[in-house]
């Protein structure tokens, strides 16, 4: 993930300013009151307001598309289907909401024979934490921004938000949030229901503030970890769902290749430089059996702009750090256009990863990957040995049978959130089954998702009630 969030300079617990100081406080009084008024509002209530922002999105498309581009730099097809994208998560949290498909109801009544000894009536469902802080990507200025996944699923929580705008594309995200509000109050959500604060130290001292229950990143390790820590360092400590680095590692196997080698090589390519290469899900280490005749079967890549010039630098720095390594080189380089990065691959042994793991853990941010050799299933087993974590694995196998593949894949399974059957983890669907999330550092929580309609329960706490009449309970916990 980016690694554009620079760790605040400033001492613990002070603001940038003294002007700064006294707008997040009250922004954070007023996004309690909200959440307050929230935490009342039932399913149906959410999911109109939730669509009523998905409605003001799109019809606001001719606005926001052109700040997209000139903030980012991305094309406008891109960012077009990205804010469609959003909007279609907005109204698949609605119906999921109006339908029940996200309550989590168990009831066990009454029972005078239960083998333990008479159990009381206990009825479990959940509740919104509170108000939740969110913090915007910089690669997906729609989708992982104002209104993405964070904020969608802790809205449809019941949650208020507070979102810490990315200084990436700040004048975009102001006008997301100035659509987005108008469009809640329109809907009778409670005044001040999604709030923006910008800057770094702004950020930080919302996590330490005790009025904020739980928070929402994207971005690098870097940054995530120290916002991680200043989560679990306060005096009450509260969950802290990080998506962090991830280098998506693939095996090619030796049937899939002989089989499908044109095909895979082209596949790659494609995934390697979408979004020139900054895409969490980007596949960043690729296990092959025969790195020449990859490279060989490769067609010409070129990949576009960078988001900006801090993550271009920060491509280079990195991507020569890697370079540098015993035993790593440069296997090939694309030279890229005017103001365009180069698209590279380097090149290893299963062998070298084995003596130094941090080979295909350090995460290179753009259009570049690291090409492993590897002559048996066995060394590719050794060398992920040390490895900790990552969003997706993949396997390129052959069309039928093929039982290094499965190997492969249950072997993936161990690190990675989601595995992939011959096709490419660049491009993450919104759905009810997704999972976006995996061991550290791919995730601060892998036992959560930040896509797809269970990145909800993130924002709920269980909560039973035992022996409480009908009358009071929560209306989805009633008999009736």
């Amino acid at each position: 993930m980016s690694t554009d969030l620079p760790v605040p300079s400033t001492s613990p617990g002070t603001s940038q300013d003294a002007s700064a100081g006294l707008l997040l406080d009250t922004v954070l009084d007023r996004t309690r009151e909200a959440a307050d008024a929230a935490r009342t509002a039932g399913p149906a209530d959410r999911a109109r307001w939730l669509t009523a922002a998905a409605d003001a999105l799109d019809a606001a498309s001719a606005a926001l598309v052109p700040v997209a581009i000139r903030e980012t730099r991305l094309p406008e097809a891109r960012l077009t289907g990205e804010l469609h994208r959003t909007a279609f998560q907005l109204r698949l949290f609605a119906d999921r909401l109006a339908s029940g498909a996200l309550d989590d109801v168990r009831i066990d009544h009454a029972d005078a024979d239960w083998p333990m000894g008479p159990r009381p009536d206990i009825r479990r469902t959940t509740v919104p934490l509170g108000p939740v802080l969110v913090f915007a990507a910089s690669n997906f200025p729609f989708a992982f921004s104002v209104m993405g996944g964070d904020t969608a699923s802790a809205l449809a929580a019941g949650c208020s938000v507070v979102v810490k705008a990315h200084p990436g594309h700040p004048e975009l995200s102001r006008l997301t949030a100035t659509t987005a509000r108008a469009a809640l109050d329109g809907a009778g959500a409670p005044v001040d229901l999604l709030q923006l604060v910008e800057g770094e130290q702004t950020g930080a001292d919302a996590v330490r503030d005790h009025r904020i229950r739980a928070v929402g990143f994207t971005g690098s390790t870097r940054g995530g970890r120290y916002l991680f820590d200043l989560a679990a360092a306060r005096p009450d400590p509260i969950p802290f769902y990080g998506e962090l680095g991830s280098t998506n590692p693939v095996v090619v196997t030796a049937a899939g290749w002989a089989e499908r080698g044109q095909e895979i090589a082209a596949g790659f390519a494609d995934s390697c430089t979408l979004g020139s290469g900054q895409f969490c899900t980007q596949p960043g280490v690729v296990f092959v059996p025969d790195v020449d005749a990859f490279l060989s079967a490769l067609p010409d890549t070129a990949a576009g702009p960078m988001l900006n010039e801090r993550i271009g630098q920060g491509y280079v720095q990195s991507l020569e750090a890697l370079g540098a390594r015993d035993r790593v080189e440069v296997a090939r380089r694309s030279p890229g256009g005017a103001g365009e990065p180069d698209v590279v691959l380097l090149r290893t042994t299963a062998e070298a990863v084995r003596a130094d793991p941090s080979l295909i853990t350090t995460e290179v941010f753009g259009p570049a990957s690291l090409l492993v050799a590897y002559d048996s299933p066995d060394e590719v087993e050794a060398a992920l040995a040390a490895f900790e974590g990552s969003l997706t694995g993949t396997v390129q196998a052959a069309a039928a049978e093929d039982p290094d593949g499965v190997r492969m894949l249950y072997l993936l399974a161990r690190y990675a959130g989601r595995v992939i059957w011959n096709q490419w983890p660049t491009g993450v669907t919104v759905s009810d089954a997704q999972q976006h999330g995996g061991p550290w550092p791919s995730s601060t929580a892998p036992t959560t998702t930040s896509v797809g309609t269970e990145a909800v329960r993130r924002f709920r706490r269980p909560i039973a009630f035992q022996n409480v009449p009908g009358a009071a309970l929560p209306p989805e916990l009633r008999d009736a």
